[in-house]
């Protein structure tokens, strides 16, 4: 079984999207972003040949996830939480995070738009709201 890998205490839910670290809660995430350093990832010769506007097929949760990922998945009861969630809904009012949400979305190397996303204080207020609201009991301060 594997740890967090920032406080080694608990088996880790989430992954990074930058470095792919795999972490337990949102204050191991916050006690992580400071000393991130994105993965390099082994890219294709087609890969590189495709523009951003290329199509693509669409990619799934698999796409992302190694074969223990399935731990880093989140169950439908607790993802409906973030349709249901008010304070995401005023989050998501604002059409500068939309942009940015659609800019990961459709990014060709998610990793690099997530990073620079996670630059904007308003898209890390967003991954903070969505943390608190499908882990509430983990975003207490210890």
């Amino acid at each position: 079984m594997q740890l967090c890998s920032v406080c080694s205490g608990q088996v880790p839910k989430y992954r990074c999207p930058t470095c792919l670290v795999r972490y337990c809660s949102l204050n191991c995430f916050k006690t992580h972003k400071d000393s991130c350093e994105p993965v390099k990832l082994k890219e294709s010769t087609c890969d590189q040949n495709h523009s951003h506007t290329a199509a693509r097929e669409p990619w799934t949760p698999g796409d992302l996830l190694d074969e223990d990922g399935h731990n880093d998945m989140v169950p439908a009861d607790i993802l409906q939480k973030l349709g249901e969630s008010e304070n995401l809904k005023d989050l998501l009012r604002n059409p500068h995070l939309r942009q940015l949400l659609v800019a990961v979305d459709t990014a060709g190397n998610k990793v690099d738009v997530m990073k620079t996303a996670m630059q904007e204080p308003l898209f890390v207020e967003f991954a903070d709201q969505c943390l608190r609201t499908v882990e509430p009991n983990d975003t207490e301060d210890h």
